[in-house]
């Protein structure tokens, strides 16, 4: 039984490291973080945002795994609310712009046709997944 829980531990430790290297190296390609520096004419404080970042994830990742209450009550609440929209939505402009990417992805690989089902498969799968996480959590 011992052996068992030190080898879970060890696999979801692994997998935890796995997932969120890819997640910054995802934050990181997009250029999220550069860009705001840039646009907000901080970009001598870049290394601090990017460890602000970390600690936002790795302060996220607990509340979620230990399903913590998030401190200072409402207050809290609503500055939790308000940074993760402004990640959410960081994110979501950063991956308009990466969609500008399939263009010159189709060219390279020769795809004549079908660029529009490629899209429309990749937009349903997120989707069928999203669904599924929310309705049928293990």
């Amino acid at each position: 039984m011992l052996i068992k829980i030190i080898v879970l531990i060890i696999i979801g430790t692994a997998s935890g490291i796995i997932v969120a290297g890819g997640i910054f190296a995802f934050i990181t390609t997009i250029g999220v973080i550069d860009r705001l520096a840039t646009h907000s004419d901080s970009a001598n404080k870049i290394h601090l945002y990017e460890d602000i970042v970390v600690l936002g994830a790795t302060f996220g990742n607990i509340v979620m795994i230990f399903q913590l209450a998030i401190p200072f009550g409402i207050v809290g609440l609503i500055m939790f609310g308000l940074f993760s929209g402004c990640y959410v939505g960081c994110t979501a402009v950063a991956l308009a712009e990466v969609t500008k990417v399939f263009p010159v992805f189709t060219k390279r690989i020769q795809l004549r046709a079908g660029t529009s089902f490629l899209l429309l498969c990749m937009a349903i799968g997120k989707a069928v997944g999203s669904l599924y996480q929310m309705f049928f959590k293990a």
